[in-house]
């Protein structure tokens, strides 16, 4: 495989590495990150890639923490869709109340996370909001402390987004996918329960309270580059396991693979370090660079998937037992790549 030298070498401590995988097959069965994971997670902050410093945060900039999320997608797919989601939700600490957030984050395991379907409804009350409502698919539902969740405001077009204290909201444990077992995205739901105009917020680059260039890239391009590395990650995954069988056919197909998967790699984070590189120097991103983002980011999708399917037929059966790690990659990662904002 001459071509896997063209990918950099991780961050991430190889023994580290090989701890997390370890644990990945039991985290699948219990349906839920395990303890061990959890720790590991809390000891080097994932979950906190873009809060401030301040906060306890790792701070870092889009560039590095979305190549970061990459790895930990090729470590595991649910352990890097979980950061991922969690660690994007964090992000929400930047448009937060200062002195809710400093509160909130002085908790070292602090964790958000949730819907952005608006499937609630407030009703403005005594300065703040009468909340009910169920949202679907919040990643890492057991580790969160804190639920975000968008609502329509009663009698307008308004939609606006709440976060409620794990107390106040009812885990509804229907997280049946075939893939991404571990994630535990479960839905939730809170019923009459009223939320003070504090605890509201929004996500755009002038509401952010926190003075992060992170907290001005617009969400969706956000959104979209840091779940694509995800595909990516699990994609370079399947390819080192189908390596690992060895034989000349699979290793000429893991090759072909890895070269088309690389080209189009290169291609995504010029994109991406470009828009990040023009958001620094002028403090906006433009619509151009926004969706070149994007459809860089859909591209990359497309093409982890088409190299992973091109594969899979010379993996034999080892690859449908649902045993093996590499049936565990191949559903994590058509489990993932459904996301709605990875598709055309």
């Amino acid at each position: 495989m001459k071509e896997e030298k063209n990918f950099p070498e991780s961050t991430i401590p190889v023994a580290v590495s090989e701890r997390l995988r370890g644990l990945s097959a039991d985290a699948e069965a219990a349906g839920e990150l395990t303890a061990g994971i959890s720790d590991v997670i809390q000891d080097y902050r994932w979950f906190k890639l873009f809060v401030p410093r301040s906060l306890g945060g790792l701070e870092l900039s889009l560039s590095d923490g979305v190549r970061l999320e990459e790895e930990l997608a090729r470590i595991d797919g649910s352990l890097g869709w979980t950061v991922t989601l969690c660690g994007g939700a964090n992000l929400f600490v930047g448009y937060m109340d200062r002195s809710i957030a400093t509160a909130i984050f002085a908790d070292r395991a602090v964790c958000l996370g949730g819907s952005g379907q608006a499937s609630g409804k407030a009703i403005m009350e005594n300065g703040g909001y009468r909340v009910s409502g169920k949202w679907r698919y919040a990643t890492g539902a057991p580790h969160l402390t804190h639920f975000t969740a968008n609502c329509v405001i009663e009698d307008t077009d308004l939609i606006k987004s709440f976060f409620f204290p794990k107390a106040d909201v009812r885990i509804v444990k229907d997280w049946n996918a075939f893939g991404l077992k571990a994630t535990a995205s479960h839905s939730f739901e809170v019923d009459n329960l009223w939320v003070d105009e504090a605890h509201t917020f929004s996500i755009v680059p002038q509401a952010a309270t926190w003075d992060h260039p992170i907290y001005q890239y617009p969400f969706l391009p956000f959104a979209e580059a840091t779940l694509a590395v995800n595909t990516l990650g699990m994609a370079r995954h399947f390819l080192e396991c189908a390596a690992a069988i060895d034989t000349p056919q699979l290793l000429a197909q893991v090759d072909a693979a890895e070269k088309e998967i690389w080209k189009t790699r290169v291609l995504f984070y010029e994109a991406l370090d470009a828009s990040w590189d023009e958001l620094t120097r002028t403090g906006t991103l433009s619509s151009e660079r926004s969706t070149a983002v994007g459809e860089r980011s859909r591209t990359l999708v497309d093409m982890s998937r088409k190299q992973v399917i091109a594969t899979y037929p010379s993996v034999g059966l080892i690859a449908a037992d649902e045993s093996s790690t590499i049936n565990r990659v191949w559903r994590d990662l058509f489990t993932a790549s459904q996301h709605r904002l990875l598709r055309w």
